[in-house]
Order: structure tokens, then C-alpha cells, then sequence
């Protein structure tokens, strides 16, 4: 979910300024699971644009404070959060740590990198939901490490219902500061997509894995 409509709007609309998000209806992305896509998102831009990374600090660490108080220590979800991550956890004064997608195969083996003790209530940070999947992987393995998951804070969310399926399954409470839906009203009312764009748009997301195939 959403904490507030206009920080979703807003959010959407510095995403798009820096192409952090494109939209492409007519020329689809293909992903790396084979998906045709008619939107690609890379949040990593916006650590090249000091006053939209400040935005998206400031905002996430206000949810995390307001959900849930502040936390013993934010997590990131390796590589892309990594970094927000980091700057969230800055702004709370609070430790640091983040998770691999499996465990290294060298060295201590680790998956959660960085200091963290038994019984420590974790807030966990993410740039990007898509199904869930690499990002509850993060949930279960702080909780393999000791951690109490508190929940997850996030960039943007495509509000796939697989993901909505999974974080349910999984009991693990999901924040954005922006979604799809709020994604299309914003280009809609600013004018970067036509009404046809608009429709293809909301046809993608009914059921992506077959869309344009």
C-alpha cells in the first residue's frame, strides 16, 4: 500500500523527470524473465540526482518512523537498495546491513552482511517490487539470522497480485512511496501518455506474462 496519495503522485513524477522510470507502449522492454514490458524502472538513477535521493530518504524514513518508530536497524535488499538503504538509515541514525541473494560461497558464507544481534526489531528497504520473490528471500533470511522483521518499506510497487499474494502468505507488512496506479494517473494528467497509451498500459498489468507475446 500507499501511506499518502500526493507523495505517490509526486514521487511517480521525479521517477519519470530522470527516466528513472520509462514508459514505452509502442516499443516494449523485454525483461530478464522473457516478460514484454511497456515499462522499465531503474531506481539506481536517482542517486545521481542529490534533491530526488534527498526526497526519497526523507520520505521513506518518515514512514518507517510513523509505521513503525525507529527501528535497531534497516536492512537493504542487495544491490538496488543498497545504497537508499544506507541513506534511510543515515537519516534515523541507526545501524546497517544488508542481504544477498544467497549466501556467499567463500569466506564466512554470509547472506546478511554487516554487524546485527539476536532479537532486533529490522525495518527492511527496497527500490522496487515486482513479485515479491527476491525481497521476501530477504525477509526469511534475516529471520534465519535472528532478526524481528518489523516490515518493508519500498521506491515503487507495480502492484502485481502474485506480489500482493506473497507478501499476504508471508505476513509481511509492505509500504510504498509510489505504485503503478498512481504511476498512470500521474503521466495521464501531465500528458506523457496519449488515452490509447494509457489503456495499453493498464492491459499490461492484467497479466504481463503473456501481454505482446
Amino acid at each position: 500500500m500507499i501511506k499518502n496519495k500526493d507523495t505517490a503522485k509526486k514521487t511517480a513524477e521525479l521517477l519519470l523527470q530522470i527516466k528513472a522510470i520509462k514508459l514505452q507502449p509502442n516499443d516494449p522492454f523485454t525483461w530478464a524473465s522473457g516478460w514484454k514490458s511497456p515499462i522499465y524502472c531503474d531506481n539506481r538513477t536517482t542517486l545521481s540526482f542529490p534533491p530526488i535521493r534527498n526526497y526519497l530518504r526523507e520520505n521513506l524514513a518518515q514512514i518507517i518512523e510513523e509505521e513503525y518508530g525507529k527501528p535497531d536497524v534497516i536492512a537493504g535488499v542487495a544491490t538496488g537498495a543498497i545504497a537508499i538503504g544506507v541513506l534511510v538509515a543515515q537519516m534515523l541514525n541507526v545501524p546497517f546491513i544488508y542481504v544477498r541473494p544467497e549466501p556467499k560461497s567463500h569466506g564466512r558464507k554470509n547472506q546478511v552482511e554487516g554487524f546485527l544481534d539476536k532479537n532486533k526489531n529490522v525495518v527492511v528497504v527496497e527500490d522496487l517490487i515486482s513479485t515479491g520473490k527476491s525481497s521476501l528471500n530477504a525477509v526469511t533470511a534475516l529471520k534465519e539470522a535472528g532478526a524481528k522483521v518489523l516490515g518493508m518499506v519500498a521506491i515503487f510497487n507495480y502492484g502485481f497480485e502474485v506480489a500482493d499474494d506473497n507478501f499476504k502468505k508471508a505476513n509481511v507488512k509492505l509500504t510504498t512511496l509510489s505504485d503503478y496506479d498512481h504511476l498512470l494517473e500521474q503521466t495521464f494528467d501531465s500528458n506523457y501518455i496519449s488515452e490509447s497509451e494509457l489503456e495499453t498500459l493498464k492491459e499490461w498489468r492484467k497479466n504481463p506474462a503473456i501481454w505482446n507475446q
